[in-house]
């Protein structure tokens, strides 16, 4: 039990410090990655500011993930103030409906006092996620690594702990120990 213990003060002095690097291996079909579960200890209460960058917060059902995204840092014990999206735009008709999802997600968000930034690129394809107090997420699938749900009253479609996962690899790190080139 002594030796869990350490383990446990060993590993909460790596986060503390930074130098921690946390892999977390989503599997085809897997459940209960949620966001909650996935970003839920990043959250402090010192959390202001976050960066989102993917390019496929395009479709419906992204803007949809981007929204239970914004969702959980709204609940979250953090206090976020602003929201900065980069990503890119749907191209043909698929646009317009794109730029208003995100204008009503930025006014719904200024009613609960957060800022969204949106911008887009044509030219991003990496995907990233970064809380101003140092951590660090990469998910190869961005926010849209959850499955279709089976329809629209089967279970997943609301909540995403109980929604299939594509294959992914989710990556945490802390900025003090990444090197800028």
């Amino acid at each position: 039990m002594t030796r869990a213990e350490d383990i446990k003060k060993h590993i909460e002095k790596e986060k503390q410090d930074g130098k921690y690097h946390k892999q977390i291996r989503i599997e085809d079909n897997a459940t209960g990655f949620s966001y909650e579960k996935v970003f839920q200890e990043y959250l402090t209460e010192i959390l202001s500011e976050v960066w989102v960058e993917d390019p496929y917060i395009r479709n419906v059902h992204q803007l949809y993930n981007f929204l239970r995204f914004c969702e959980m840092l709204v609940k979250g014990p953090c206090k976020v103030q602003t929201i900065h999206l980069l990503t890119s735009y749907e191209k043909g008709s698929g646009r317009s409906q794109q730029i208003s999802g995100l204008e009503e997600i930025q006014q719904s968000l200024r009613n609960y006092g957060i800022t969204l930034n949106i911008a887009f690129s044509s030219s991003i394809h990496d995907r990233e996620i970064r809380f101003n107090n140092g951590w660090m997420i990469k998910i190869g699938r961005g926010l849209d690594y959850f499955k279709k749900p089976l329809g629209h009253f089967s279970i997943g479609y609301c909540d995403f702990d109980l929604r299939p996962c594509h294959e992914t690899t989710v990556d945490v790190f802390h900025t003090k120990h990444t090197k800028k080139m």
